[in-house]
């Protein structure tokens, strides 16, 4: 089993954060025209300019240190199948050597990222599953 310098509960709660921003799509229905009071109601599923989701993925990802930014793009890689558990710290040490980009852009470009991190981590036998998914005012609150 391999131990990521990012914790576990971290990763589970950027999991649940990037699938919300995986599961919208862009707006549609700009002007739907069906009454005054429908026009600004975007569907909520929808990735809409003044959401903030995308930009609180980026600031989380841009705040790890490099180590764990580079692990987050192994995690990824590990979990598509692009790189074997054995192989982690080379793996790792690619994806430092290989940045030709900032990490979150790369991250949230990444079409199914969330799932890939989720299978990555169960290759390496890191458990998210028994996490708590905290929202991050919840911890700031305790």
């Amino acid at each position: 089993m391999v131990t990521l310098s990012i914790p576990s509960d971290y990763l589970a709660r950027l999991v649940a954060k990037m699938r919300g921003v995986q599961a919208r799509e862009a707006e549609v229905d700009m002007d739907t025209g069906s009454n005054a009071a429908d026009d600004d109601m975007i569907d909520a599923v929808q990735d809409t300019r003044g959401d903030l989701s995308r930009e609180e993925i980026r600031s989380e990802i841009m705040g790890l240190n490099e180590r764990q930014q580079a692990e987050l793009v192994a995690l990824l890689w590990t979990g598509r199948g692009d790189a074997e558990p054995e192989a982690w710290e080379e793996t790792v040490e690619m994806a430092r050597e290989r940045r030709d980009i900032p990490t979150e852009r790369y991250l949230l470009g990444q079409p199914l990222a969330a799932e890939h991190w989720e299978e990555g981590a169960e290759r390496l036998g890191v458990s998210l599953a028994g996490e708590p998914i905290i929202a991050s005012d919840d911890i700031r609150s305790r």
